[in-house]
């Protein structure tokens, strides 16, 4: 079982570890700051390094049952082997400001319109969500990036929370997707609190406040049936 720092600490940079076992060229290790590919988020990419001045690029990361596999270019070290490990900082924060701007959208969404996800997907700058949404315009879509706008100015603060299943299941709306996408059976929720206007069950990094996100711009708008909308925005550094 890989324990999983990301989750409690999206900020952490480098950690040590241990490998586990290998598959090909990937490894498995005890515990990593990296995340895996899942919910729409892509993983995050750098390197592992050992003592003996080994060192190793990241170049993909997944999740398979309880461990989490980094595929490596060149031979992998054996298991046992010490490892530290260094997050691609500047894509990781990237992809910190891009998602919680895409929670940002969905609690426009949500509070204003009750609209639920129907679909959605991310990269480092730009993300584009799917909302069960009649009535819809471009105009429309610019007002509610507006909103965002405005939530990303009012510098929310961020909440993790890590909660028991029943505790976290008490809580009103916390899935907004059309479909509940949590595995049945799970024993624990990571929740996601956009202080005063989104709170939802979530397992991907975000930033620690809603003014680090910068500023987000409509990059498009598309029909994706007769109530299914889809909305496209763009990251940038706040001007």
């Amino acid at each position: 079982m890989t324990e999983l720092l990301f989750q409690t600490d999206a900020y952490m940079r480098e950690f040590s570890a241990q490998v586990t076992a290998t598959e090909g060229q990937a490894v498995a290790l005890d515990r990593t700051a990296f995340y895996a590919t899942g919910g729409g988020q892509p993983h995050d990419t750098g390197t592992l390094s050992a003592s003996d001045g080994r060192t190793w690029r990241v170049t993909e990361v997944r999740k398979q049952g309880d461990q989490v596999w980094h595929t490596l270019e060149g031979e992998p070290p054996a298991p046992g082997t010490a490892v530290q490990g260094t997050i691609d900082w500047v894509r990781r924060h990237k992809l910190m400001r891009t998602h919680t701007a895409l929670h940002l959208l969905c609690g426009v969404i949500w509070r204003d319109y009750q609209a639920p996800v129907t679909g959605g997907n991310m990269d480092t700058d730009e993300g584009r969500l799917d909302f069960e949404l009649p009535n819809f315009s471009n105009v429309l879509a610019q007002e509610i990036v507006a909103k965002v706008n405005a939530e990303i100015a009012a510098a929310r603060p961020i909440e993790v929370r890590i909660l028991p299943r029943e505790e976290a299941f008490a809580i009103p709306d916390l899935i907004r997707t059309k479909i509940n996408l949590l595995p049945e059976g799970i024993s624990q929720v990571r929740t996601v609190n956009i202080v005063g206007l989104d709170l939802q069950a979530d397992g991907g990094t975000h930033v620690a406040d809603t003014g680090e996100v910068g500023r987000v711009v409509l990059l498009k708008t598309r029909s994706k049936g007769a109530n299914n909308k889809r909305i496209v925005i763009g990251i940038e550094d706040a001007g």
